[in-house]
C-alpha cells in the first residue's frame, strides 16, 4: 500500500472498465484521483472510492475542457503527477466500408484527445519537474487486425506520438510510457453477458489461454506511475497474456497439452 501516497492522478475513461479498475487501485495506493470521463457514471465512481476521488465529466476533444480540468486541480492541491490516457473508442468495419467522418471520429478520440492530456497536463508537469504519463494503446498498436482498421490506425498513430513525447518531456523530467493490452474484459470487449469459459474459448492459442481482467491492466498502470518505473521512459509494455510473443501451431510440438489431444 502507499506506492501513489500524495500523489494527484488523472485517469480518463474511469467510469467503468479499466480506467474504473485502475482509479480505483490507485486510490487505494494513495493517490488523489481525479475520475474522468464524458458518461455521468464516473460520479457514482468518485462518491465510491470516497474523498480520494474526484469527478470531472469531460470531452477529450475539448481542449478548454482540459484546460479546466488543469486548473482545477491546481487550486485543490497544487500539481499533478500522473495522467492516464485511457478513454477510447472502437469502430468495427472493412476499410471498404468505413466512412470518413466516422474514421476522423475515431482518430479525434484515440489520438487528439491523448494529445491534448499530454499538451495540457504534461505542460504542467514540465514545469514541475516530475510527473509520469501513461498512454493506453492496444496491441492493435502493434499488429494489424481486419475489421478494425481506423482502431489500429488510431493506436499506430498514438504508439508514435508516445515515444515523441517520451523524447521531449524525459529530459524534463517527465516519463512518458505505453501499454498495449490484449483482449480484456471490459465493456469495449462486449463479453459481459457471455460465460467465461466460452469467451476463453477464443484465446486458446495464446500462452495464458484466457482474455484478461481490468485489474491487470491496472496494476501494469501502477508500476509505470509509481516511482518504482523511474528509469523507464518510451517503454511499450504488452499486457496480453502472451499473444505477440506469437501464436501456437498444433501440428508443431511445444503447443499446450489439451490442444494437441483434441486435435489428436
Amino acid at each position: 500500500m502507499g506506492r501513489l501516497q500524495g500523489k494527484v492522478a488523472v485517469v480518463t475513461g474511469a467510469a467503468r472498465g479499466q480506467g474504473e479498475a485502475t482509479a480505483r487501485l490507485f486510490a487505494r495506493e494513495g493517490a488523489h484521483v481525479a475520475v474522468v470521463d464524458l458518461l455521468d457514471d464516473g460520479q457514482a465512481v468518485a462518491d465510491s472510492i470516497g474523498a480520494s476521488a474526484s469527478f470531472h465529466r469531460l470531452d477529450i476533444t475539448d481542449e478548454e475542457g482540459w484546460a479546466g480540468l488543469r486548473s482545477s486541480l491546481m487550486a485543490a492541491h497544487g500539481h499533478i503527477d500522473v495522467l492516464v490516457n485511457n478513454a477510447a473508442g472502437i469502430l468495427v468495419g472493412d476499410i471498404l466500408s468505413l466512412k470518413k467522418e466516422a474514421f476522423e471520429k475515431l482518430l479525434n478520440i484515440n489520438v487528439i484527445g491523448a494529445f491534448l492530456g499530454m499538451k495540457v497536463l504534461g505542460e504542467q508537469m514540465v514545469a514541475q519537474g516530475k510527473g509520469s504519463i501513461i498512454n493506453v494503446h492496444s496491441v492493435g498498436g502493434l499488429h494489424g487486425i481486419n475489421g478494425l482498421g481506423a482502431y489500429v490506425a488510431s493506436k499506430w498513430g498514438l504508439r508514435g506520438l508516445t515515444r515523441t513525447a517520451a523524447m521531449e518531456f524525459g529530459h524534463r523530467g517527465v516519463r512518458v510510457n505505453g501499454i498495449f493490452p490484449g483482449g480484456i474484459a471490459s465493456p469495449m470487449a462486449g463479453v459481459e453477458e457471455e460465460p467465461r469459459e466460452v469467451t476463453n474459448q477464443r484465446f486458446v492459442r495464446q500462452p495464458i489461454a484466457r482474455i484478461g481482467e481490468p485489474e491487470e491492466v491496472a496494476y501494469t498502470s501502477l508500476f509505470l506511475a509509481s516511482d518504482e518505473a523511474s528509469y523507464l521512459a518510451g517503454a511499450e509494455i504488452a499486457v496480453d497474456g502472451g499473444l505477440m510473443s506469437g501464436r501456437y501451431e498444433d501440428f508443431l510440438p511445444g503447443a499446450p497439452a489439451a490442444m494437441l489431444a483434441a486435435k489428436a
